[in-house]
C-alpha cells in the first residue's frame, strides 16, 4: 500500500536503496557459497583460508573509514555507485584466483570494496529515512538478508548445473553493474534528501556542549558515537556467535545428528529476518529506545533458555528468540549515527560500523577462547551478560528531543 503523503521521487529513492542492499547481499552470498570451490582451484588450506577471510575483513573495515569522510564530501550517491561498482567487479577476481596469493589480494579488494558500499549505502537509507519521517531503516537490512539468500540458491543452482566459477561470478558481476548504473540516478543527491524531508525532530544535530575537566572534555556528538560502536560491538558480537556456534551448541550440548542441530541457525536466520521485517513498524510505535533495550532483553532470555534447556525444541525456540532480540538493534544504532549531524553523516556511520563490524568477527573468536576454560553452552553466558549492559544503556539511540524521557 502506497503511502499518500510521500512524493514519486521519494518512493523511487527507497526501491533503488532497497536493491542496492540486495544487490550487496547477493554478491557477499556468491563469494560464501563457492569457497569450496575456489579453495580447490587455489590449492589453498582451511587455516589459511582462516587468515584470508580476516584478511578480507581487515580491508573491509579500512573501505569503511575511507568511505565515510568521502561520502560527507561528495555525497552519498557517488559513493554508493563508486562503491558498489568495486564490489561487483572485485566479485570476479576469487574465481579468477589460481593460487593462494593470488586469492589473497582478490578478496582483499573485494573487502575493501564491500565495506565501502556498506557506510555508503547505509548513509544513502539514512537520508531516504530521514525524508520519509518515519522508520523504515530495518526493511533495507532485510532486503540484505533477502539478497544474500537469493544468492545463495542462484550460486547452488549454477553449481549444481556444472556452471565454471568464472561464469556464475562473472555474469553476475554484469548484472550488478548495469543494475548499480540504472539504479544511480535514482538515488537521493543528499541536498535533495534534506530538502523533502520535512525536518523531523530527530533529524536535528545534537547540541554539542563542552566540559573542561577529564571525559567531559569530549564533544558530546564523540562520546554518543563512542557510545553507539560500543552497543553495535556488542550486537553484532552476539550475532557472530550466534551464527557460527549455534549448530554446534545444540550437536554437543544436546547430542543432537547434525540435521537437527542445523535447525538452530535456521530458526536464528529465520527470525532474524522476519524481525527485520516487523521492525520498523514497532520502532515507529514504540520508539528505537524500545527496540535495542527489549530486544537485548529478548535475545539475552533466549540465550539463557539456550544454556539451561534439556529439551531440542526448548532449545531451538532459544536460538529463534536470539534472532528476534538482535534482528532490530543495529539498524537503530544506524539511523541514531547518521543523524548526529548532517554533515559528517557517513564520517560518524564509519566509525560505529568498523567497530560493531569487529565485534562481528570477535564474537566466535571470544566463545572459541571460552571453551578451552568452560563448555561451549555455559560460554554462552558472557554474551549474555553484555546484552543486559547494552539493555541498560539503550538510551543512547533516542533522538535528540526525547533524550529526557528515555
Amino acid at each position: 500500500m502506497l503511502d499518500s503523503t510521500v512524493g514519486p521521487q521519494l518512493r523511487r529513492a527507497r526501491a533503488a536503496v532497497f536493491t542496492v542492499f540486495a544487490l550487496n547481499g547477493f554478491l557477499l552470498a556468491l563469494w560464501v557459497v563457492h569457497i569450496p570451490v575456489i579453495t580447490d582451484r587455489t590449492g589453498v588450506a582451511k587455516s589459511t583460508l582462516g587468515t584470508f577471510i580476516l584478511m578480507l575483513a581487515g580491508a573491509g573495515i579500512i573501505g569503511m573509514r575511507i568511505a565515510g569522510p568521502l561520502a560527507d564530501r561528495f555525497g552519498s550517491r557517488t559513493l554508493v555507485g563508486a562503491a558498489a561498482a568495486i564490489t561487483a567487479l572485485t566479485v570476479i577476481g576469487p574465481g579468477l584466483a589460481t593460487g593462494p596469493i593470488a586469492l589473497a589480494v582478490a578478496l582483499a579488494c573485494f573487502g575493501f570494496g564491500n565495506g565501502a558500499l556498506d557506510v555508503s549505502m547505509n548513509t544513502q537509507a539514512v537520508h531516504v529515512e530521514r525524508a520519509y519521517g518515519r522508520p523504515i531503516m530495518s526493511a533495507f537490512h532485510a532486503l540484505f538478508s533477502g539478497g544474500g539468500f537469493l544468492g545463495s540458491v542462484l550460486g547452488a543452482a549454477a553449481q549444481r548445473a556444472d556452471w565454471d566459477v568464472r561464469l556464475t561470478l562473472g555474469v553476475s558481476s554484469v548484472v550488478c553493474l548495469v543494475l548499480t548504473a540504472a539504479l544511480l540516478p535514482l538515488l537521493l543527491r543528499d541536498t535533495a534528501a534534506s530538502d523533502l524531508a520535512d525536518a523531523p525532530a530527530d533529524a536535528a544535530p545534537a547540541p554539542q556542549p563542552q566540559s573542561t575537566t577529564g571525559w567531559g572534555r569530549v564533544p558530546e556528538r564523540t562520546r554518543k558515537v563512542m557510545a553507539l560502536a560500543l552497543i553495535a560491538f556488542v550486537l553484532l558480537l552476539c550475532e557472530g556467535a550466534a551464527a557460527d556456534w549455534s549448530a554446534l551448541q545444540v550437536r554437543e550440548h544436546l547430542d543432537a545428528d547434525e540435521s537437527t542441530a542445523a535447525l538452530a541457525f535456521a530458526a536464528f536466520s529465520f527470525t532474524m529476518t522476519a524481525g527485520r521485517l516487523a521492525t520498523d513498524r514497532i520502532a515507529g510505535t514504540f520508539g528505537r529506545v524500545a527496540v535495542v533495550r527489549y530486544g537485548s532483553l529478548i535475545c539475552a532470555l533466549g540465550l539463557g533458555l539456550v544454556i539451561v534447556s534439556p529439551w531440542i525444541p526448548l532449545t531451538l525456540l532459544g536460538w529463534a528468540l536470539c534472532g528476534i532480540g538482535l534482528s532490530g538493534g543495529i539498524p537503530q544504532i544506524f539511523t541514531t549515527a547518521g543523524n548526529l549531524g548532517s554533515s559528517t553523516a557517513a564520517t560518524d556511520m564509519s566509525r560505529v560500523f568498523s567497530l560493531g563490524y569487529l565485534g562481528l568477527l570477535a564474537g566466535p573468536a571470544v566463545i572459541g577462547w571460552l571453551t578451552a576454560l568452560v563448555p561451549l553452552t555455559t560460554a554462552l553466558a558472557a554474551p549474555l551478560v553484555l546484552l543486559l549492559l547494552c539493555s541498560w544503556q539503550a538510551g543512547v539511540v533516542a533522538p535528540p528531543k526525547s533524550r529526557v524521557s528515555a
